[in-house]
């Protein structure tokens, strides 16, 4: 199993939101490539980054900073945040992005993302973001009438890569995974699971870990990293033993 540490990006800066609200947004640095390059120090040889303001933009809007993270980071790149078109998907993979993110896309249109999956193998990563078990879209803004399972199912013949699930209600505050509802969609689907949300330790790491078998192919991690409450070595090792 993998972990991903997490930057999201506000306006150049490392930030964590709470529930998705950009108006709970705690600051924890200036130099996202700096960041990086700890945790790259620390074992990682993948990061997960967010351009939250190109979430809500719908286009890049922390560029800058994504690519002082890419040239910085010997290791994979995973970014989401606005990423809604055939040159925004092409420029980021000629720039050294492993896998891009979807998730408002592939909402509101599944057959772009269908094309950009086929066109990149494996490359494509779906973001299932729910509140209340539905689908969350605009940075989380705006809630569907679209379940999770629904959603997933939408691209199982469509060559994505994996499933990102972000259970809102408990990201950036440390309640805990939601490791029913993560478990569940991976059984459901026949894609692998990355986990989000709510990490707050290597209890929660340990547990995903044994539910490997069943799809959980990684988990991210932000703010439990920031707060010193979970130590990135320790979880990577504790992921590998899955």
């Amino acid at each position: 199993m993998i972990v991903f540490p997490a930057i999201d990006l506000k306006q150049g800066q490392v930030v964590r939101l709470a529930e998705g609200d950009m108006d709970r947004a705690t600051v924890y640095g200036d130099n996202p490539a700096a960041q990086a390059m700890l945790f790259a120090e620390a074992g990682s040889q993948y990061l997960h980054v967010v351009d939250l303001d190109g979430s809500f933009a719908g286009r890049a809007e922390n560029r800058e900073a994504v690519e002082a993270i890419l040239e910085a980071f010997p290791g994979h790149v995973q970014l989401g945040g606005g990423i809604r078109t055939r040159e925004a998907v092409a420029g980021w993979f000629d720039l050294g992005v492993s896998r891009i993110v979807m998730g408002t896309a592939a909402l509101k249109d599944p057959q772009f993302v269908k094309d950009m999956a086929r066109e990149y193998p494996r490359g494509i990563v779906v973001a299932v973001d729910a509140r209340d078990g539905m689908v969350a879209t605009e940075g989380w803004a705006e809630v569907s009438d679209v379940s999770i399972v629904d959603m997933a199912r939408r691209f199982e013949d469509a060559g994505v890569a994996s499933l990102l699930f972000t259970d809102i209600g408990r990201d950036g505050l440390l309640k805990g995974c939601n490791i029913d509802a993560t478990v569940d969609l991976a059984r459901r689907t026949d894609m692998p699971v990355i986990a989000s949300g709510g990490v707050k330790g290597l209890d929660d790491i340990r547990l995903l870990a044994l539910h490997a078998g069943d799809g959980i192919e990684g988990v991210i991690t932000g703010r439990a990293l920031y707060d010193g409450r979970l130590d990135l070595a320790a979880a990577i090792a504790m992921a590998e033993k899955a």
